[in-house]
Formats: structure tokens, C-alpha cells, sequence
């Protein structure tokens, strides 16, 4: 396992136990980051119900960026919220 690969699964245990429960468009933010890291890019279709289709739109905006940028753009959101 990467050294990037290590810290992005310290920050998901991290992201579990945070002080505070981050606002709904963080949770979104953090969602899509973490899909994007794990799955790649987002399929066109999403789910039809409103939470879902939330959390589609938030994993579809970050259609082409890679895993590593995603694995740290989740690393650096999550340390910000500590």
C-alpha cells in the first residue's frame, strides 16, 4: 500500500470520529471525494431518490480527477476539519 493510500485510509477512520459532524455540504463533499478515490468516476445515471441523487451530483463533480488527487483532496479536507 502507497504511503498516499495509508494517510487516505487514516483520514476515512479520522473522518468517523471528528469533534463535530461536519455541515451536509461537507458530508456531500467528503462523499464525493471518497467515491471518486475508491470507484473512479461517476456512472451518467444516479438514483432516483433526493438523497441519492444529492450524493450522485456531489461524486459526478469530480468526474476526471484522478485517485490520487481525489485520496488527497479528502486527506486535506478531513485534517481542516480536526
Amino acid at each position: 500500500m502507497s504511503d498516499l493510500s495509508q494517510l487516505f485510509q487514516t483520514a476515512v477512520s479520522d473522518s468517523k470520529s471528528l469533534a463535530s459532524r461536519p455541515d451536509n455540504a461537507t458530508m456531500l463533499k467528503l462523499y464525493g471525494l471518497f467515491k471518486q478515490s475508491t470507484e473512479g468516476d461517476a456512472p451518467d445515471e444516479g438514483p432516483g431518490d433526493m438523497m441519492g441523487m444529492f450524493k450522485h451530483k456531489s461524486w459526478a463533480e469530480t468526474r476526471g480527477m484522478s485517485k490520487d488527487e481525489a485520496m488527497q483532496n479528502y486527506i486535506d479536507l478531513v485534517e481542516s476539519l480536526k
